[in-house]
């Protein structure tokens, strides 16, 4: 059984079973790799004893299913997109407890989407300037808290979109969960945004080619936004919307929930309200509310921060070390060859301390060969 096989079986079991995926993946479980499943396509009562009829015959017919699933992968290698299958070591771990997880997710993007510490950021299509602030705020403290976070949202208008571009202004990778296949972007408002998190995080979707963003689409998708993370932040939200179905489905996968209050005659806020009345998420104003509610505290930091200390003072750093920090603090985001020359070290000593320097969490790369001084 070739790899390459065995991602075409599956594409066509998302094909087979796209109105039950709970049921294809709990098959997928048991037989142990599609290929297995489509080896039976003609007799799959052996592998489901009380199939039901209309599978059956899905599967009996399923060679249109196939051929489509052949052209998918076809455009995925010649546009440059990852597809990641159930099971397999760069599909999104925290997915597999949930039920209903994809079978396949098609990714483009350089971002680690199983990194240590994953959220998604949600709520309102219609994010009022107190909403914005709140993403400002709490994205801008969450830097120097907490480092190294992927920052999930659905790259929709309003808390979406606001969050995706803060993300990426802090120097946080970003992943943004489509509705539609990647051939196609919505809305195309936002695609300038689009690109930059093709170099400083991704898009990922379950959605083949040709798919349209029809509104259900969005519901299912905010399965893969509420499972791929660890929590969800549910910014401003109004008494119904998708940032809470995002968080009824966190909740039932057993993920910590959070919702930021605002005045309770604003429109926008009252599902956050709502939810923290109902115990359904935890109230927090802050990013250190959220960090010490998750446990995720960087101590050393957190203390320097009150104390004003800056990381340039941390004494574990080298001479040549805090000449590349003393650099970065006077002018951040330096590429590596404006570096050595403010420096005056080497390229090839310099490209050595900037990895032992990211290594202790004191500069982050960035795309374009950047290095961001995490002050």
């Amino acid at each position: 059984m070739s790899h390459e096989q065995d991602v075409i079986h599956a594409i066509t079991l998302t094909r087979i079973g796209f109105y039950n995926m709970a049921g294809m993946l709990d098959l997928l479980r048991r037989a142990g790799s599609a290929t297995a499943i489509m080896e039976h396509s003609a007799d799959i009562r052996q592998l489901v004893p009380d199939a039901s009829p209309r599978l059956v015959e899905a599967f009996r017919n399923s060679g249109d299913a196939a051929h489509r699933a052949e052209v998918e992968y076809a455009w995925a290698m010649e546009h440059g997109v990852r597809v990641l299958c159930y099971g397999s070591s760069d599909y999104p771990q925290r997915l597999n407890d949930c039920p209903d997880a994809p079978l396949v997710l098609y990714y483009k993007g350089n971002a680690d989407l199983n990194q240590q510490r994953v959220i998604n950021i949600v709520g309102t299509r219609r994010c009022t300037v107190y909403g914005q602030d709140i993403i400002r705020r709490f994205v801008a403290d969450l830097r120097q808290l907490c480092p190294r976070v992927l920052i999930v949202s659905g790259l929709a208008y309003g808390v979406d979109i606001c969050a995706h571009r803060q993300a990426l202004q802090q120097g946080f990778e970003t992943v943004g969960v489509l509705a539609h296949g990647l051939d196609d972007l919505y809305p195309t408002a936002h695609r300038d945004t689009a690109v930059q998190m093709l170099h400083q995080g991704g898009l990922v979707t379950e959605f083949m080619t040709q798919t349209r963003a029809d509104k259900m689409n969005f519901v299912r998708r905010n399965r893969i936004v509420a499972g791929m993370a660890d929590a969800t932040l549910l910014i401003q939200s109004a008494a119904k919307g998708g940032g809470l179905i995002t968080c009824d489905i966190a909740q039932n996968y057993g993920r910590d929930v959070f919702a930021f209050p605002g005045p309770v005659d604003v429109e926008e806020c009252r599902g956050c309200n709502n939810l923290i009345r109902d115990n359904g998420a935890g109230l927090i104003t802050s990013a250190e509310d959220f960090v010490n509610a998750v446990n995720w505290n960087d101590h050393r930091l957190l203390e320097a921060t009150r104390m004003g200390i800056e990381r340039q003072l941390f004494p574990d750093l080298s001479a040549e070390e805090q000449t590349v920090v003393d650099v970065l603090s006077a002018t951040n985001d330096l590429q590596v060859n404006l570096l050595t020359v403010k420096t005056g070290i080497p390229i090839s000593r310099l490209s050595a301390l900037l990895f032992t320097l990211e290594m202790k969490g004191v500069v982050r790369s960035l795309a374009g060969g950047m290095y961001h001084l995490l002050k």
